[in-house]
């Protein structure tokens, strides 16, 4: 589909939104460790999204788009692997909606109770977009529920892109800007919301995303030019496992530099070091950028980066195993 005939948000829509969910979310830390700094050769700052409501940068994005509701609007429902789901409902319940999330049956437990935990009923689907897509279609006839989706809706795009300008203040309060803010990247709502926001704020910044190697439809997309629609993700970064949205896909390729890989070694290492030096538990689609950094050296070094740490909900126990799979291999 041509970009003109896509309801794409403009930058005027994130600041939008800062203003809209200021109350409803909050002003996440942004933090240092000089330990990753020597290990990478780089100067690089963590914006500790893990650390947002719902333990994801989601709940952003899912706060913006129900405040721009359709009137009278009095059920919502999406499709998720975890963390838009659980953001949602939680969205929902302090607005008294109810929420419907339909999750692939592959999706850690720990989200799934989450998800549950915030209110919403839980409908469960084969592994596939087309599985996720086909079972919100029935959920949607059954129940006549606005879709608030994932990643492919502008009120999403604008809300996550809220992330960037709190980055921007707080970089200029610490008495710098940074070269690069690198972002996960998986259905592309957050990586197409900060790009937007920055290419309006501070255009100088380079804009990068961060992917599995398993799941790179992103990086080729972008460096294509041609809209990748369909793969068979192989990545422990559950989070991003999906294909970039129609609409993430037409700002991202206006507003992003280039999108690297990692490796799933690469992942469990980074998050395997970001839990031992900087203590913060993030998951692996959290760890993809610090590992995206470490198997790209020469693109990061001397360079000042923020990374957005993007979600921290997990299950532990799967965390420790992944470790102890990694001490054995290495």
């Amino acid at each position: 589909m041509p970009d003109h005939n896509l309801d794409l948000p403009g930058s005027a829509e994130v600041f939008s939104a800062a203003q809209d969910i200021a109350e409803q979310i909050h002003r996440t830390p942004l933090i240092g460790s000089s330990q990753i700094d020597r290990h990478c050769d780089a100067n690089i700052f963590f914006k500790c999204e893990h650390l947002q409501k719902t333990g994801a940068f989601k709940a952003r994005g899912a706060s913006n788009a129900l405040c721009r509701l359709p009137a009278g609007t009095s059920m919502v429902a999406t499709h998720s692997s975890g963390n838009h789901g659980a953001a949602l409902a939680w969205a929902a319940g302090a607005r008294g909606l109810a929420c419907t999330v339909v999750m692939p049956d592959t999706a850690p437990l720990a989200k799934r109770a989450a998800v549950a935990g915030y209110g919403a009923e839980i409908v469960l689907c084969g592994p596939s977009l087309a599985d996720r897509e086909a079972a919100l279609q029935r959920v949607v006839e059954d129940s006549g529920a606005h879709v608030v989706p994932p990643f492919d809706d502008s009120r999403v795009i604008a809300g996550q892109g809220t992330v960037a300008l709190e980055i921007a203040q707080q970089c200029r309060e610490e008495g710098f800007m940074p070269d690069i803010v690198l972002a996960p990247v998986g259905g592309g709502g957050l990586l197409a919301g900060v790009g937007l926001a920055l290419s309006a704020l501070a255009p100088d910044i380079l804009v990068m995303g961060a992917e599995p190697a398993g799941a790179d439809d992103a990086q080729r997309s972008l460096r294509t030019g041609v809209h990748i629609t369909a793969q068979t993700p192989d990545t422990i970064a559950d989070g991003l496992r999906t294909t970039l949205g129609q609409r993430n896909f037409a700002v991202i390729r206006r507003t992003v530099s280039d999108i690297v890989t990692a490796s799933e070694s690469a992942i469990v290492a980074a998050m395997q070091l970001l839990w031992t030096r900087t203590k913060q538990l993030v998951e692996p689609s959290a760890a993809v950028p610090l590992a995206a950094i470490m198997e790209n050296s020469a693109r990061f070094r001397g360079k000042k980066v923020v990374v957005v740490l993007s979600g921290g909900n997990m299950d532990l126990v799967r965390a420790v195993s992944l470790f102890a799979e990694e001490d054995k291999s290495s």
